[in-house]
């Protein structure tokens, strides 16, 4: 068994999978190889798994794989059209089970606290000896929405309820698809009119997948109708939340700053002009803890066991 991980980012992911091989121990998954996979020059492999890099029609026919296994939650770097027409089966690890979503919640709400407390501004102040500056912001009493009330969204909306705030939850379906949702956010909205979800709202936390329904929802109307002082944390994926329209924002003032921990294309540029801005930036770091990261490898590797004894494979995208 060969095992093709597809781009050369995030780096835990073999240690991670070598320890879950290890501990599962599964007997048709014995000796097996975990190969980097180029698409300059791609390599045979049974599976594939893209790691900040896209798996499309042409390397799935060059590896001659047959099934691809996310290692984590999105699937937006896997040709799924490509993958149906040549009946490849491809899965992921959802983060509820994991641990994943929970890291990533953690992360959205670090990111929020450090605009709140302005949180550069007051690194810098250490260093030029200024003590008792900057003025922060509380978190307690905000109304914050969450976008996406998925396994993070909930997570998200679990965590920001401990501190007090009014939590909107922003979903595509009606309420009731949502029950875990239910429980911690104190009003639902549905997301066909976002400008009219996020009225009143002060800050907006994106948490959904990238699809071609949520591409650029986060529009100049959605960050219009936040409430001024606002900040937009994004999670989920880049090309949810429109750059351009982000980057207009910021330089009107009509945000007040941005948490970001995914870009719409990474690793992000350092000389990006949004840099330039109220923006706290993290390398696609928001499920790599040593927690989830077990937790994702063990879904993995389990995954991987099923298919090559032809059983049922699990959280099955297609």
């Amino acid at each position: 068994m060969r095992i093709g991980l597809v781009g050369g980012g995030f780096p835990e992911v073999r240690r991670c999978l070598t320890a879950a091989l290890d501990e599962l121990a599964i007997p048709e998954l014995a000796g097996t190889e975990l190969v980097d996979v180029p698409h300059a020059a791609p390599v045979p492999v049974d599976v594939l798994s893209p790691l900040g890099s896209t798996i499309d029609g042409p390397l799935m026919d060059a590896c001659g794989a047959r099934f691809v296994q996310q290692f984590g939650v999105g699937v937006s770097g896997v040709d799924l059209d490509a993958a149906r027409a040549r009946g490849l089966p491809v899965a992921n690890v959802p983060g509820g089970d994991s641990g994943n979503a929970t890291a990533v919640a953690e992360l959205a709400v670090l990111l929020l606290l450090a605009l709140l407390r302005r949180f550069p501004e007051a690194r810098a102040n250490v260093a030029e000896k200024a003590v008792g500056a900057p003025m922060g912001t509380m978190l307690r009493g905000r109304m914050v929405a969450v976008l996406g009330t998925g396994d993070i969204g909930v997570e998200v909306a679990t965590r920001l309820a401990a501190f007090g705030v009014h939590v909107v939850g922003i979903g595509r379906r009606e309420a009731e698809a949502y029950p875990a949702a239910a429980a911690v956010v104190e009003t639902y909205r549905r997301a066909d009119d976002l400008p009219a979800a996020l009225d009143g709202v002060d800050d907006l936390v994106v948490a959904c997948p990238l699809t071609e329904d949520t591409r650029g929802i986060v529009d100049g109307d959605a960050l219009a109708a936040l409430r001024p002082g606002g900040h937009v944390v994004n999670v989920g994926r880049g090309p949810v939340v429109d750059r351009d329209a982000l980057l207009a924002a910021l330089r009107a003032g009509q945000l007040t700053g941005a948490g970001l921990d995914v870009a719409w294309q990474e690793p992000i540029d350092p000389h990006d002009e949004l840099l330039g801005e109220n923006v706290v930036v993290t390398p696609h770091i928001g499920g790599i803890t040593e927690e989830s990261y077990a937790g994702m490898a063990r879904g993995f590797v389990a995954n991987v066991g099923r298919f090559v004894r032809d059983e049922e494979i699990h959280h099955r995208v297609c």
